[in-house]
């Protein structure tokens, strides 16, 4: 779906704050109520807004401790592929998971409480999946920038 600049302009303002109501929306936008509700709806239909969600601070809910985690599986573990994603997407630390080219698999990033929950993690459920070579976890020590909102003026 090609995006105009009053769909650009509205998505942005989601990204922002997906709480506000369409007459809010639209008199940001320009457009009067009722066309902005439509293209709101059409954006949903389209899949193109996935889904509105709360982003809740993981460190006021005591998540303190955020790490990336580098996975290399050995060639007998390739071929558990399905079950090593699988097992990644149940378990609820592990907030991202993405397969890479490169000298690694997969970079996960994992969040829990403190160091010493990571490594019960780390320990109790991440290393004893099938098929891993290697693990390189990196903990982060503070966040530069973080944000859900895509560069919609970039496409």
């Amino acid at each position: 779906m090609k995006l105009d600049n009053y769909e650009r302009k509205i998505l942005a303002i989601l990204q922002e704050d997906c709480t506000l109501s369409a007459a809010e929306v639209a008199e940001r936008v320009g457009l009067s109520t009722t066309p902005c509700w439509r293209r709101i709806q059409r954006l949903r239909e389209a899949g193109i807004i996935a889904r509105q969600v709360a982003l809740v601070d993981r460190r006021k809910v005591g998540l303190n401790a955020q790490i990336f985690a580098q996975v290399k599986l050995n060639a007998h573990g390739r071929q558990h592929l399905d079950e090593f994603t699988t097992a990644i997407r149940g378990f609820p630390e592990v907030l991202e998971a993405y397969v890479l080219m490169g000298p690694v698999d997969f970079l996960l990033r994992i969040v829990a409480a403190d160091i010493e929950a990571y490594e019960r993690f780390f320990f109790d459920k991440l290393s004893r999946l099938q098929g891993i070579q290697e693990i390189n976890s990196i903990a982060a020590l503070s966040e530069v920038k973080a944000t859900t909102a895509l560069p919609l003026d970039a496409v």
